[in-house]
């Protein structure tokens, strides 16, 4: 490597943040972009240390040592092929990775990790400015077509890895505007939405289609499809959210967190607020939490998106409650190096504000006389494990009534939407509710998928991976061969041909 004294030089120095008085006041993004000299630092700490478990580390099999050395070496140009050879969206990633490559640094063993995901963002933001990001139609067409639906990030790699193999390829949104969950589901100061038009402007400039406003199975025929494309791939995502079916589930002010955060992403884009993220009418208006006592249920980073809004709105208050015991503040001894640790987290919407509690059981959701929403019965558990299974005992002397105006339900996605469309298609499902797909390919032989709708809800960087990965199956399977990079695997695995792209 470039500097072998690098990791004794420098310490873990990741992106500042905007002040929290500022940033509460907008929906601009928190985190900023590493410095030229902080992002030299930061990868000149890359050891050469013979094995890079980073690489198993990530669903992308990124090349990280060998961007590392080149950000060292201020090889910009350099830098960026290496990333983009295993990664379509580096900005992306560098934004709402929770980063397990960076678990699974070899300097992490006893030290902290080298700040991949930030190297990551500063290479693409870099490329950008020094305009190495281009539109590179391919050179010749294939004669093949190919439907996408679904345009979240799996969609979106799926499509660019297609298009760049010379298929023709159309890329089917049901929402008003493409990106999916990038869209409407993560909060624009996490990502601004430029980001994700910024990347379609140059998509669209290579020859890929798109067509929002197309709901596949309602106002796009499915029959249209399978006639007119020779292979259709579903990326429609893990879009049916996990309920509570207690007692006041219906009141007026008790939401599920998507419907909450889409409807702020359409404020902030300045849209009118008809519809939400699947094209249905609000039943219950507009969802805001200014002036509320807000509790979210659920504590992972949907449940940190409603925290982060919410204050944004001006809530009240906003409680945070996790049926879960709290975890660890330091890597679990279970999840030991170089697995991606059980411990806290503390994102940036819970610096902004927040009451955070662990093992707590919602009993039932309290009303009026009007419908409204005006309490959460709650009560502590105790978490045991008995017979190898965990379970939970309540503490009656502990249940109360919490006063609230707005609760959002943030507990996770079950499996897609049981669409007529899955029915046409001849789809079958597995056992969790996901679709049946052995190498991405599904029981119709013509028929893909990839992301959340194969492997249920799941990481934007997984998403990315599939839709690569169901590229690749597609293309073999149309043109009997292909060219498309195969995921770069780990040097620990002996099994597989590593492919650099």
């Amino acid at each position: 490597m470039g500097k072998p004294t690098g990791f004794i030089e420098f310490t873990r120095d990741i992106p500042t943040k905007r002040n929290i008085n500022e940033r509460v006041k907008d929906y601009l993004e928190v985190e900023e972009t590493l410095s030229t000299t902080k992002a030299v630092e930061q990868s000149s700490r890359c050891m050469d240390c013979g094995v890079p478990f980073c690489h198993s580390g990530c669903p992308l099999g990124n090349i990280i040592p060998e961007f590392n050395d080149a950000v060292y070496q201020k090889n910009w140009e350099l830098a960026y092929e290496i990333l983009v050879s295993t990664n379509n969206f580096p900005e992306f990633t560098g934004r709402i990775c929770p980063a397990p490559c960076e678990s699974s640094c070899v300097l992490a063993i006893n030290k902290p990790a080298i700040a991949i995901e930030a190297i990551e963002r500063f290479i693409i933001e870099k490329a950008f400015e020094k305009g190495y990001v281009k539109a590179n139609p391919p050179q010749t067409r294939t004669g093949k077509k190919v439907a996408i639906v679904g345009s979240g990030p799996a969609g979106l790699a799926a499509a660019s890895q297609l298009n760049k193999a010379g298929h023709a390829v159309t890329l089917f949104e049901r929402a008003d505007a493409i990106g999916g969950l990038l869209r409407y589901g993560i909060p624009d100061f996490k990502l601004e939405k430029k980001i994700i038009d910024r990347r379609l402007k140059t998509m669209k400039a290579e020859g890929i289609i798109f067509k929002t406003n197309a709901n596949v199975g309602v106002n796009i025929r499915v029959k249209d499809l399978m006639e007119e494309f020779d292979s259709i791939l579903l990326c429609g995502g893990s879009t049916v959210p996990r309920d509570l079916d207690i007692k006041g589930r219906e009141l007026k002010g008790v939401h599920f967190a998507m419907e909450f955060l889409s409807q702020q992403n359409k404020r902030t884009a300045k849209k009118v607020i008809k519809y939400d993220h699947a094209g249905n009418t609000y039943q219950q208006g507009e969802i805001l939490a200014t002036n509320k006592k807000v509790v979210v249920i659920g504590g992972g980073d949907t449940g940190s998106d409603c925290v982060g809004t919410s204050n944004r709105q001006k809530a009240k208050s906003v409680t945070q409650i996790e049926l879960m015991p709290m975890p660890p503040k330091e890597r679990a001894e279970n999840t030991p190096w170089p697995n991606y640790p059980m411990m806290l987290r503390t994102s940036s919407s819970h610096e902004e504000g927040c009451e955070r509690t662990w093992s707590i059981l919602t009993k039932e959701f309290v009303g009026n006389e009007k419908g409204e929403l005006t309490g959460v019965k709650l009560v502590d558990i105790e978490w045991k494990t008995e017979n190898g299974k965990m379970g939970f005992e309540e503490d009656p002397k502990t249940e109360r009534i919490v006063p609230c105006d707005l609760v959002l339900l943030a507990m996770g996605f079950l499996h897609p939407e049981r669409a007529e469309m899955l029915e046409e298609l001849g789809i079958l499902l597995d056992e969790r509710g996901n679709i049946q797909a052995e190498n991405y390919q599904t029981h119709n032989p013509n028929v893909f998928a990839a992301g959340d709708m194969r492997r249920g809800q799941s990481l934007v960087v997984w998403a990315i991976s599939e839709g690569r990965e169901a590229a690749r199956q597609i293309d073999l399977h149309l043109m009997g061969q292909t060219e498309l990079e195969a995921k770069a695997v780990s040097r620990l695995d002996t099994q597989q041909k590593v492919v650099y792209g």
